[in-house]
C-alpha cells in the first residue's frame, strides 16, 4: 500500500512519541486477551475428546447425560462425578483459568472474600468468585463500550456540528439553542429516573449516554466547518456547480477530521471513565455483571480485603493511563508544527 508523503509524516511522528507507541502495543494486546476471554478464563473445557468424538463446550451445551450422567441440564465441569465419568472414555483440557466471571468456588477454605491463592492468583470476591477472570472479562466490557460509544458519537457529532457549521445562519442558531438546552440536563439523574422503571442493560446503558457523548465533537466539527467553507477551494467548487453534499464530504471534512481524530482517544478513556462510575454508584450494568467499577465498589465495602480495591484500580488506572498516552501521540501525528 502507498501512502502519501503527509500520511508517512504523521506515522514517524507517532512512532517517535516513544511512550505512545508502547502504550499502543500494551493496549491492543491487553484488549486481544480479553476478547478471547472465553477460552482463556472459563469454567467449561477448551474441548473434550469422549468416545472418539470432539466436542468444544464452550461453543455448544452438552447435558451430563451424554456423558452417562443422570440430569438433562448442562455438565458441570468441575463436578468430581462428571469429571470421573469423562475420564472413563476419554479426556479434556481446562482453559488457563478455570473459572468464568460468574463461576462460584464453593471449595474455599475461607469465607469470601478470600486471599490470593494459586487457584484463585488474585483472590475471590464477596460472592467467592475469582477476581482475575472478573477483570480480564470487565476489561472487555468497557472497552467495547467505550469503542462503540466513541464510534457512534462521533458520526452523529460530525454529522451535526458539520451542518450547522457548513450551512450557518438559521440551521446554526436554532442548533445551537438546542444544543445549550440539551447540554445543560443533568445526565446522573436521568439515569437514576430511567433505572427505576427500565432494568439497565448494556444497549440501554448505550444509548442514553449517546444522547449526552455526541456533544463533546460537535463544537469542534462545527468551528472546523464554520473556518473551511470560506476557503477558496470550496468557493470555487461551489462557483462549479458541486453540490452541498459532495463539497462537505471529499472537501471539507478531510480538513476537520485531523482535530476530531486527535480527541478520538481522549472520547474513549472518557466513556470508560463514566461507564465505571454508573457501575461504582449501582446504576450501570445489571447486577452480576463482570465491571470494573462493581469491582471498585466491592473494594469499598471490603476494607478487609484490599486485593479486591487494588486489582480493580490498577486495571482501571493503566487502562486510561495507556489510552491517554496513545492520545499524545496522535495528537503529535497530526501537529502541522511537527515536521521533520
Amino acid at each position: 500500500m502507498n501512502f502519501s508523503p503527509l500520511t508517512l509524516r504523521r506515522i514517524e511522528n507517532f512512532k517517535n512519541n516513544k511512550r505512545g507507541l508502547y502504550s499502543t502495543y500494551i493496549f491492543l494486546s491487553m484488549f486481544l486477551v480479553s476478547i478471547f476471554a472465553d477460552f482463556i478464563a472459563n469454567d467449561k473445557p477448551l474441548f473434550v475428546f469422549y468416545d472418539k468424538k470432539i466436542l468444544f463446550p464452550i461453543i455448544e451445551s452438552i447435558p451430563e447425560t451424554f456423558f452417562g450422567g443422570e440430569f438433562e441440564t448442562e455438565a458441570d465441569y468441575k463436578d468430581p462425578f462428571v469429571i470421573e465419568l469423562i475420564n472413563k472414555n476419554g479426556f479434556f483440557i481446562m482453559p488457563l483459568i478455570e473459572y468464568s466471571y460468574e463461576t462460584i468456588n464453593y471449595d474455599l477454605n475461607v469465607p469470601s472474600p478470600s486471599p490470593p491463592t494459586l487457584e484463585n492468583i488474585l483472590g475471590t470476591d464477596d460472592q467467592g468468585r475469582d477476581v482475575l477472570s472478573r477483570l480480564i472479562y470487565g476489561f472487555r466490557i468497557s472497552v467495547f463500550f467505550g469503542l462503540i460509544l466513541t464510534i457512534l458519537s462521533t458520526i452523529i457529532g460530525v454529522a451535526i456540528g458539520g451542518i450547522q457549521g457548513y450551512f450557518g445562519g438559521k440551521i446554526d442558531l436554532f442548533g445551537q439553542r438546542i444544543i445549550e438546552v440539551w447540554s445543560g440536563l443533568p445526565v446522573l439523574y436521568l439515569l437514576i429516573i430511567i433505572s427505576s422503571f427500565v432494568e439497565p442493560s448494556f444497549w440501554i446503558l448505550l444509548l442514553i449516554m449517546l444522547l449526552f457523548s455526541w456533544m463533546a465533537l460537535e463544537g469542534v466539527v462545527r468551528a472546523e466547518f464554520l473556518r473551511a467553507r470560506n476557503f477558496e477551494y470550496v468557493k470555487a467548487a461551489k462557483a462549479l456547480g458541486v453540490s452541498d453534499w459532495k463539497i462537505m464530504m471529499r472537501h471539507v471534512l478531510p480538513n476537520a477530521m485531523v482535530a476530531t481524530l486527535t480527541l478520538l482517544p481522549f472520547i474513549l478513556s472518557g466513556s470508560i471513565a463514566t461507564l465505571t462510575s454508573l457501575d461504582f454508584l449501582g446504576f450501570g450494568l445489571p447486577p452480576g455483571s463482570p465491571s470494573l467499577g462493581e469491582m471498585v465498589a466491592q473494594g469499598k465495602a471490603n476494607l478487609q480485603a484490599p486485593w479486591l480495591g487494588l486489582s480493580a484500580f490498577i486495571t482501571l488506572s493503566l487502562q486510561l493511563s495507556l489510552l491517554v498516552f496513545i492520545g499524545e501521540a496522535v495528537r503529535d501525528a497530526f501537529d502541522p508544527r511537527k515536521v521533520k
